[in-house]
């Protein structure tokens, strides 16, 4: 398995492998991988010749910087877990913050359509310029024909598809099914650091989600939103942050339900001070 640091390097390599008519897929990441990173680069490597895996906490999505100096960095165990599905298709890119950012570290400013204000974007500030300007720049660098996202962050999924087309860059964005833990609860870097009694009541959090979904085709949005704070209320080990059930085009709240959308739940919670988020299609 090639691991590249320097970004000239990295586009040298990648650039012979399409000179060979390779095609390349392409799996950002900010590392302490797991079997849903995995997921993302096996359908990567069905779909093209090589994938390459970058591995970058990326300082400037942090609205918390304690957040980001805590982050797992583990490079080692990452690259041993991607040589469990190639050792010779996977390309890592384990850049430094200079490679990146070249001692200037800050955001660009981004619009996406105001995608970039609901829910996350609401509750962190600036986190949106910082996610633009890392996959904007990772894009130049690797030049792939394919990236593939998780569902589990779908806004900012729906953000990158804006970016590709706001600024015709020549990538096919791939979003990819959630992918949980047996008990339900979606896989994070952050599900490491929970605690024992965390870990015990996270699930809790899939399960009302798809009690809503449930309710949802009954009720409405107002109606299943107050069960669903009503529901943590009784949960002191979870601090609910928001529950939304948004438009999956235009991410707002919806306020009257029609037969001619689409509707995904999503929700943040913090288990202690990590903060979890998920997301559920409605219909």
């Amino acid at each position: 398995m090639k691991i590249f640091h320097n970004q000239t390097e990295l586009s040298s390599h990648v650039d012979g492998l399409k000179a060979d008519g390779s095609s390349i897929g392409f799996v950002p990441t900010m590392g302490a991988l797991h079997n849903g990173h995995l997921s993302l680069v096996e359908k990567g490597l069905h779909d093209n010749a090589f994938v390459v895996v970058s591995i970058f906490v990326n300082p400037t999505q942090f609205d918390n910087k304690e957040d980001l100096v805590k982050y797992p960095r583990t490079l080692n165990a990452d690259v041993s877990l991607l040589r469990t599905v190639s050792d010779t298709n996977i390309v890592v890119y384990a850049p430094t913050v200079e490679d990146i950012y070249n001692n200037n570290v800050q955001s660009q400013s981004f619009t996406f359509d105001g995608l970039e204000h609901e829910m996350e974007g609401a509750f962190r500030e600036g986190h949106f310029d910082g996610v633009g300007t890392i996959v904007k720049r990772l894009f130049e660098i690797v030049k792939p024909d394919r990236a593939y996202f998780g569902e589990k962050d779908f806004q900012q999924l729906q953000i990158i598809k804006k970016l590709v087309e706001l600024h015709n860059i020549p990538v096919k964005v791939i979003g990819c099914p959630i992918h949980r833990a047996k008990d339900g609860l979606a896989m994070s870097s952050r599900n490491s650091r929970l605690t024992k009694d965390h870990r015990n009541v996270a699930p809790f959090i899939y399960k009302t989600l798809k009690s809503a979904k449930n309710k949802f085709g009954t009720k409405s949005a107002q109606k299943v939103t107050e069960w669903v704070e009503e529901q943590f209320k009784q949960q002191p080990l979870l601090e609910l942050e928001y529950f939304i059930i948004a438009d999956t085009e235009t991410l707002k709240p919806v306020k009257r339900k029609s037969t001619k959308k689409t509707y995904r739940a999503f929700i943040a919670v913090y288990a202690g001070d990590i903060r979890l988020i998920d997301n559920i299609a409605l219909n």
